[in-house]
């Protein structure tokens, strides 16, 4: 498949072939709704906690006899039915994390890729660095690629100075080939690679 590559300035800086097996696919929803729902799972911190009756200071004591009041039958004051007593069923901590095949998620990758080449959302850029790192010198040039809303891969090693000037713009998200996700591909509007980052893809996937 071949793709036209742009400078950071909108210039036109040549072409190069992507890979059908990447980025070629028909985007499969169920693959991008499984990872995400397991991204999102495993990043949830899970320290919702309500006291559980062993963690109620209040008395044990039986708050009246057995028999003969007309009233219900009650032990402790710290059963959920009293004000101040336990909650009942309630959350305790714990993980939300749950297992995806590595295949899977490797997959809906290439299928979040894919869906962002199909809905003409893809961006080959030839470098993303800058000479130095000022916000309004690459807002402007994002203003020339329409960029509002965007995830930028660039290679191994990302350019301080595009990085330091990008952090400060909202829905502009910058990370290194290594950092690549699908929740964050879907999440933003335009999807950018640099050469390198599609040259690592490849190699990654091949």
């Amino acid at each position: 498949m071949k793709f036209e590559i742009t400078t950071l300035d909108g210039a036109e800086a040549g072409s190069l072939e992507l890979d059908e097996a990447i980025f070629g696919l028909e985007p499969r929803a169920d693959l991008l709704q499984r990872c995400v729902r397991w991204q999102l799972a495993k990043r949830q911190a899970g320290t919702h906690q309500t006291k559980q009756r062993g963690e109620i200071a209040r008395t044990t004591k039986k708050l009246y006899k057995q028999k003969g009041t007309g009233n219900a039958r009650h032990g402790a004051a710290s059963a959920p039915q009293f004000r101040g007593g336990a909650r009942a069923h309630g959350p305790v901590t714990r993980s939300h994390a749950h297992d995806l095949p590595k295949k899977v998620r490797a997959l809906a990758l290439r299928h979040a890729l894919s869906a962002k080449v199909k809905s003409a959302e893809l961006i080959v850029m030839d470098d993303a660095r800058l000479e130095e790192g000022k916000t309004k010198a690459l807002k402007e040039r994002f203003g020339k690629l329409s960029l509002s809303s965007a995830l930028i891969i660039g290679g191994a090693e990302l350019d301080q100075n595009f990085a330091r000037a990008a952090r400060n713009l909202p829905q502009i998200d910058v990370l290194p080939v290594q950092g690549i996700n699908v929740y964050d591909i879907l999440r933003r509007e335009k999807l950018v690679l640099t050469r390198a980052a599609v040259d690592a893809l490849e190699a990654r996937f091949k």
